[in-house]
């Protein structure tokens, strides 16, 4: 399988994700099932099947997290020099051309995609129009209501 781009700031919040689920969910869980098991009759017992249940979508997110890891390719943005072109990692800001409204995203692997925080993936069409793009230069984004032109005001670098 290919490589998939990943910022370290994503990195480091699905190890620390991985690291409570395995020190502190896991044993949780271990000990509701084992106080459950001691209540007696397993087959009507809630307590021991949400435990189960608790316990499997925790060792789910586990083997998740490890895939998603194994698979990363960790892109540390302040270690490339800055160019003023967009690229994996860079925050940009854009200036609407329709209606003159400033938005500002950085892009970022598919797993830490949030748009709510204004980051987005690499494999969004917004994204991809900007990479290779500098500050200045005007991008069409094909978008399901139709073409917006965005100026590109600025391109940085951030942790």
């Amino acid at each position: 399988m290919n490589k998939v781009p990943m910022t370290k700031a994503g990195e480091m919040a699905l190890r620390a994700e991985l690291e409570r689920l395995r020190k502190v969910e896991r044993p949780r869980i271990i000990a509701a099932i084992a106080e459950a098991r001691e209540h007696g009759d397993l087959k009507e017992n809630a307590e021991y099947h949400a435990a189960r249940e608790q316990q499997s979508f925790a060792e789910g997110r586990i083997m998740e997290i490890e895939g998603k890891l194994s698979y990363a390719q960790v892109i540390d943005i302040t270690a490339i020099p800055h160019t003023g072109k967009v690229i994996f990692g860079t925050t940009i800001d854009l200036i609407n051309l329709a209606n003159d409204q400033e938005v500002t995203y950085r892009i970022v692997g598919d797993d830490e995609a949030d748009v709510k925080r204004n980051l987005i993936s690499v494999s969004s069409p917004i994204a991809r129009a900007l990479i290779g793009k500098e500050e200045g230069d005007v991008v069409v984004v094909k978008a399901p209501s139709g073409d917006i032109e965005y100026e590109i005001d600025q391109v940085r670098h951030e942790a």
